[in-house]
């Protein structure tokens, strides 16, 4: 079965999770911009970083007949350093005219720190005025449910971003109904240890209905699991779920907000 994992960070994994996703069917995937494990020091890495998204690693993926997609930002992670986060925002407009690029993110929220929030707000300005999709990483464990009040009263504030233009990632059955409330997208990520599990991430598409909703696995340099959309599916069929509902969820939902970028090519 096709399928699409519209958050996963390969730069962070070896080539033959490639192999793996294309013989599990991944068709596409999008990486966004994230932290890479230790904190960079210059505007100058997070260039390198950029080309690396932008250049080499669709190249890797199309060895294996994968679409690679990604997006651009400082991550929340290293948003603290706020003179730091403004170099590197100003490194990403004439980036944004490269056709796999689909907008700006992960941006979000870490720790839900002043600082964060600056750097969010100037990113999510910056997304508006040049009509760009956005990709929001909310918080893990206990400063979740704080932090994805924060961010959607930050982007409703904000008022210049139609809301099913901006993907809430990382949604749990305690912050997915006020992010779908609010008219966005929400992605569930499955992660082995936290975030959510396939029976959990089944468990809310069964009580809120498939739409504007998708799965991922985030798969990055810590425990995770670059194959997790596909266990997914299996916890899906399982149910005993339509093959529509299912490929809506996984490819059908993806493609929807992807089409919308401005340099979109389906």
């Amino acid at each position: 079965m096709s399928y699409i994992d519209p958050h996963i960070h390969m730069v962070s994994r070896v080539t033959d999770d490639y192999q793996r996703l294309a013989q599990a069917g991944c068709e596409m995937v999008s990486e966004p911009a994230f932290w890479a494990g230790f904190d960079r020091g210059s505007a100058a890495a997070f260039a390198s970083y950029f080309r690396h998204l932008i250049e080499f690693e669709p190249q890797r993926a199309a060895r294996y007949g994968i679409r690679h997609l990604c997006w651009l930002c400082i991550n929340a992670k290293e948003a603290e350093d706020v003179p730091l986060a403004r170099e590197v925002i100003c490194l990403i407009p004439p980036l944004l005219d490269r056709p796999n690029v689909l907008g700006i993110g992960e941006i979000g929220l870490n720790k839900n720190t002043r600082n964060e929030a600056t750097v969010f707000m100037e990113q999510l300005s910056m997304a508006a005025d040049l009509n760009e999709l956005v990709l929001v990483h909310t918080p893990h464990l206990e400063d979740k449910y704080k932090g994805t009040r924060m961010i959607l009263d930050m982007i409703r504030e904000l008022g210049r971003i139609a809301p099913e233009r901006v993907l809430i990632d990382h949604v749990e059955e305690h912050t997915i109904k006020p992010a779908l409330e609010a008219g966005h997208w929400a992605g569930m990520t499955l992660y082995p240890v936290t975030k959510c599990t396939p029976a959990r991430a089944a468990d809310m598409i069964e009580g809120y209905g498939p739409d504007r909703l998708m799965i991922n696995s985030a798969g990055d340099w810590g425990p995770s699991n670059p194959m997790a959309v596909p266990e997914c599916v299996a916890e899906m069929k399982a149910r005993a779920w339509p093959p529509q509902t299912i490929r809506k969820v996984t490819y059908e939902n993806p493609l929807a907000f992807f089409s919308q970028c401005k340099r979109w090519k389906g």
